[in-house]
């Protein structure tokens, strides 16, 4: 079976590969079988089961795109927003926790890292170590390079200092992408990224945080205090950090796009199983013309953003321009998540506004999308930008 390749304009049909096809498949049997059964647990408990992670890297899932030499899958990007919308379709906590070791970590270290950083941590974070991007600050949120985080040069190497806030995987992560800014006069251009292991002197885990949703995914504070980093461990070039940020960022929001997708997925077949079900008036609800007019009206709104998550996502691996598409596809696949959850929780009534059911879950899921990784008043900024020029 051949695939429609999106980004060399054929038709924009959600095709996909055998090889797709059965990875897919695999992914989505692991989430209904195993996942399933523990989401409400590690949603209540806002921990990540370790089984589970284990269970990750068993399955390949953590280096999707690393190359099988270096102890990776050596798939797709594209196959790597395929796990995500997958795993998010059941728990988008779990869905981002592999997003962040794919779409940002490992990516980062794909496109930026040296051969001896590449051999040194793919492998490791490929086969048992949890990788995460430290990027945010209180004082540097959508103003992303105004990092107060300072690297002073050292004898063989950097001394950082500062503090990083809003960072996913954080509590389980051994590996940390940290940006930090080595020239504060430079601006922007003094920025640098660094490799930071959890071991490092110096460096700790602080705060955890008390969220709304994906409250299995630990989202942390990171205290920096005179951590010696080896110039080995810089990643790219000194003061290019902000390109390596920018553009990392990029291919992540396509990961989170295929949360969202996911997360609207998972809604949306909860949604018509229920409405199979419940009776009002002597008859099922979905008999109903005007429920059938809203499950529509999901169904609808839900492909139109899977399509444009997934033609994003083949633009990256085909190696063309997909900055204004990730953009795009990232604010609508957001926004259709909500209404898509909202809607169900309608549908569901006051069942929906339980955790007996799984759509208010879905809910409080769903409302990171217009956050993390752009805010949808930066994406549009984006878009803006590309139509305008």
């Amino acid at each position: 079976m051949s695939t429609v390749d999106l980004a060399t304009g054929g038709a924009p049909l959600t095709v996909l590969s055998e090889e797709e096809q059965m990875f897919r498949d695999l992914v989505r049997q692991f989430a209904d079988e195993d996942v399933r059964p523990r989401v409400h647990a590690m949603d209540e408990a806002q921990t990540m089961d370790p089984e589970l992670i284990a269970k990750f890297f068993e399955l390949g899932l953590m280096g999707i795109e690393v190359p099988e030499e270096l102890g990776g899958t050596g798939a797709s990007f594209f196959t790597a927003a395929l796990v995500v919308e997958e795993l998010s379709r059941v728990d988008a906590s779990v869905g981002v926790f592999v997003d962040v070791q794919n779409t940002l970590v490992n990516n980062a270290f794909l496109r930026w890292g040296s051969d001896a950083l590449k051999a040194k941590y793919l492998p490791q974070l490929g086969a048992e170590k949890v990788g995460a991007y430290a990027l945010s600050e209180a004082g540097s949120g959508s103003d992303a390079f105004a990092l107060a985080t300072r690297g002073a040069k050292a004898d063989g190497g950097y001394r950082l200092t500062g503090r990083k806030l809003w960072i996913t995987n954080g509590g389980e992560a051994e590996v940390f992408i940290v940006f930090a800014n080595v020239n504060p006069e430079a601006g922007y251009r003094g920025i640098t990224a660094f490799i930071v292991e959890k071991a490092f002197d110096g460096f700790a885990v602080g705060k955890k945080e008390d969220k709304l949703g994906i409250r299995a995914s630990s989202t942390t504070e990171l205290v920096l205090e005179d951590v010696f980093v080896p110039d080995e461990n810089v990643l790219g070039e000194v003061g290019k950090g902000y390109r390596t940020a920018i553009e990392t960022l990029n291919e992540g929001r396509i990961g989170i796009g295929a949360q969202m997708i996911g997360i609207g997925q998972g809604a949306l077949d909860a949604t018509i199983k229920y409405v199979g079900q419940r009776e009002q008036f002597g008859k099922k609800i979905g008999d109903f013309q005007g429920v059938q007019f809203q499950i529509g009206q999901m169904a609808t709104e839900l492909e139109a953003a899977r399509l444009m998550v997934y033609n994003a996502a083949r633009l990256k691996d085909a190696g063309r321009s997909f900055v204004h598409e990730a953009a795009m596809a990232k604010l609508f696949s957001s926004q259709v998540a909500q209404r898509i959850t909202s809607q169900a929780i309608d549908l569901f009534g006051g069942y929906g506004f339980t955790k007996e059911y799984p759509v208010e879950k879905f809910y409080r899921d769903s409302k990171i999308g217009t956050i993390y990784e752009g805010t949808s008043n930066m994406q549009l900024q984006t878009i803006a930008k590309n139509v305008m020029k």
